[in-house]
């Protein structure tokens, strides 16, 4: 059976009936639809985020079988409404009795599919290593024996060419651990990249992706549309989004692996509401919490692809996309399910000189933004401590003046209570190496998520304030205001009780933070909150050329009395 309907997504409804029903019985969704139904349970001692349902073929959601009708422990029968996405396969319904930790097979549905499960889907926007470079990174079940991949595109309304596309795909043994290796584990399909080169800066593009078939033909999706990215320096109006750690959720309401992103979709739709009022997204890290159950990331991919597909929607790693014990992750932890940075560094393009090591410098107009990557180590001599002050000095301060630093971890300041209670109030050595450099090349902003909640501190050099305003910065560039935005979706994290002198603004909530450049002397910065959209907390920076070469403590070029 072939699901009617659009490419990438439908809504179906699955009746069921159970001859002995309980109010343990579910309903799974799997694809590909011939499923291994017996039972995988952790394995005793591990380290991975194996989670129920215990069974060997993990869904990639489900429903428990009484969700729209609380009498079916009586009747029996329900009825359940699915939203799929195309995953480059079939699908199949089970109904299983015995819960999740003891599962047993009741019935299977028959199979159903999209007209074309191979076609190409989610595309997503990223910035290229220049500044007149756009990628586009999408989804397919075409490898490239099958058809030849490309983009279509040019300024709206004008001539389209068509540039080629590389492909690149992971497979089981790229994983470093369960459950992304065992029950998690889910054939990803082939990523497809194309850089669009030599744009021209502001102009409206169109494009759409394309495969050339093997007999001649050709598949299609539909069309999407790009503005080009501004000339370094360029005097226009620029809007910046970034947020940490939003995760994804399901609009129809089932369960799913690492299901505890109860704000995802209310940032999301936030997001695509606004979506005519700024220009560029960066997600610092923690994207689908995907935590080893590979589907996932089709799950991430499709729920932000009206922004990704329209804006660039740049990256930074985190916890949940790098760490796993042995890996060369920094941290010693299991919080990727094993997957070890290898979806992340695939799905996504960034312009990273190595996308194993996730950090690189991205130029957006007046802005200068260098994502560090808090999964590896950022400590002096280290490879990207070297990075960092090379990202920090490169910048010519007179064009773009609004110098951004970014990292999944707070490596600054944050009054989350777990670093409370370790007494740092930061993660364990972030700032000791770091703050030199924030001081030394005058950094405006650090941005951060990891703790799941909204943060202002102060401008701040070696734990004091340096500017005893509140909501406007002005003249002299001196300390660096950080800022903590890890509200994007996933369950909120509970602050210090007291907070400290430095922490201007606190909110447990869900929101984003918007930054936007008028001209070379004045910035904005908004906190939204996700459930309305917003303005809540608020500060500005007002500021010549001068003031950013002036003299301040640690923060002075070396002079002569020579005449």
């Amino acid at each position: 059976m072939k699901i009617k309907g659009g490419e990438d997504t439908e809504w179906v409804t699955v009746e069921l009936e159970s001859p002995e029903p309980t109010n343990e019985d579910w309903v799974g969704v799997f694809s590909p639809a011939n499923l291994n139904t017996s039972t995988c349970t952790p394995n005793p001692g591990g380290i991975g985020w194996v989670e129920p349902p215990y069974i060997c073929t993990a869904p990639i959601k489900y429903k428990y079988a009484n969700h729209s009708d609380p009498n079916y422990n009586k009747t029996g029968k329900a009825s359940l409404n699915f939203q799929l996405i195309n995953q480059r396969s079939d699908f199949s319904f089970a109904l299983f009795s015995g819960g999740l930790s003891s599962p047993k097979l009741v019935a299977v549905s028959n199979f159903i599919a999209f007209a074309n499960p191979k076609a190409p889907v989610y595309p997503r926007l990223a910035q290229g290593k220049s500044w007149n470079e756009m990628t586009v990174t999408w989804t397919s079940g075409y490898d490239i024996s099958e058809a030849v991949p490309f983009v279509e595109w040019g300024p709206k309304g004008r001539k389209q060419i068509q540039s080629a596309a590389g492909t690149l795909t992971f497979n089981r043994n790229s994983m470093c651990g369960e459950p992304a290796r065992t029950v998690g584990w889910r054939d990803p399909g082939f990523i497809h990249t194309s850089f669009l080169k030599e744009l021209w800066p502001n102009m409206r593009y169109t494009y759409r992706l394309g495969h050339f078939l093997s007999d001649g033909s050709y598949v299609w999706s539909k069309r999407y549309s790009f503005k080009a990215s501004p000339y370094p320096g360029q005097n226009s109006l620029q809007r910046v989004i970034i947020f940490g750690d939003m995760g994804k959720a399901e609009r129809d309401g089932s369960n799913e692996y690492a299901d505890y992103q109860p704000g995802s979709l209310n940032t999301t739709d936030q997001l695509i509401k606004d979506l005519d009022n700024f220009d560029i997204v960066f997600h610092i890290g923690d994207l689908p919490y995907a935590n080893g159950y590979i589907s996932q990331w089709d799950q991430f991919t499709a729920q932000v692809q009206q922004i990704s597909s329209t804006v660039p929607y740049m990256i930074a790693s985190g916890n949940h996309e790098r760490d796993w014990p042995n890996s060369g992750s920094f941290y010693d932890t299991p919080d990727s399910g094993g997957e070890c940075g290898v979806p992340a560094e695939t799905m996504y393009y960034f312009p990273a000189e190595n996308r194993a090591k996730f950090w690189y410098a991205t130029d957006y107009g007046m802005f200068r933004f260098c994502i560090a990557d808090s999964e590896h180590d950022w400590r002096e001599g280290s490879e990207q401590y070297k990075f960092i002050e090379h990202c920090l000095a490169t910048v010519d301060r007179k064009q773009q003046p609004w110098l951004i630093f970014a990292a999944h971890r707070p490596l600054s300041y944050s009054s989350n209570d777990w670093y409370a209670q370790e007494g740092s109030f930061e993660e364990p050595m972030g700032r000791e190496s770091l703050q030199k450099l924030w001081q030394k090349y005058k950094v405006d902003i650090g941005f951060y998520g990891h703790v799941h909640n909204y943060e202002r501190v102060c401008p701040i050099y070696q734990n004091q304030c340096v500017n005893k305003e509140k909501s406007h910065y002005s003249g002299t560039v001196n300390g660096t205001i950080h800022v903590v935005v890890g509200g994007g979706g996933s369950h909120l994290s509970d602050f210090a009780k007291a907070p400290p002198i430095w922490s201007i603004f606190r909110d447990k909530d869900y929101g984003f933070g918007k930054l936007t450049a008028f001209n070379h002397s004045f910035l904005l910065f908004e906190y939204k909150k996700s459930s309305d959209g917003k303005v809540y907390d608020s500060f500005t920076i007002s500021r010549d050329y001068k003031d950013v070469l002036a003299c301040v403590h640690d923060g002075c070029e070396k002079t002569t009395f020579a005449s």
